[in-house]
């Protein structure tokens, strides 16, 4: 076979993106509005890639957006976006590489919208999460991987 018919082979097909799981509070509302609007966000962010059958892959891209006044909890956003990818045709660092940074590219706009539209539902000021790079998050966990299979340990974040 040759290198053009292997490269025909390979699909990647968006079949549906969805939201899964998603909750909002604000804990200390209505007193949260009386004070002065100078947040601290934290953001955590997780990817899972589940495969469904020998070609359907769901990815899910889980975000919370945790916004602070002082010591106190103005609001919490917690959103599981998925995907449903049809991916065929290829090799297991591609496919890695699909399912742990360019799938959730593609659905990181979807959690950005729907962070954003909670936020300002709940009467906050908007909160527009900034652009995340994948690729680089994606080559950081293989090299932690790779690290780690070799004995060393991670290295520490100060």
């Amino acid at each position: 076979m040759t290198e053009n018919e292997q490269q025909n082979e390979r699909q990647f097909v968006v079949h549906r993106i969805y939201t899964k799981d998603l909750s909002y509070e604000a804990p200390n509302a209505p007193h949260i509005f009386r004070q002065e609007w100078q947040p601290k966000l934290e953001l955590n962010m997780n990817t899972q890639a589940n495969k469904l059958d020998a070609d359907t892959f769901e990815v899910i891209l889980s975000v919370t957006a945790t916004t602070k006044l002082a010591d106190q909890t103005a609001s919490i956003v917690e959103v599981h976006l998925a995907g449903l990818f049809g991916i065929q045709g290829f090799p297991d660092p591609e496919l890695a590489h699909l399912l742990g940074a360019y799938c959730p590219n593609l659905l990181f706009p979807y959690v950005r919208e729907v962070v954003s539209d909670l936020v300002a539902k709940g009467s906050f000021p908007q909160l527009v999460l900034q652009p995340v790079n994948f690729d680089a998050l994606f080559a950081q966990h293989q090299q932690q991987m790779a690290d780690q299979a070799k004995g060393n340990p991670a290295p520490t974040s100060h």
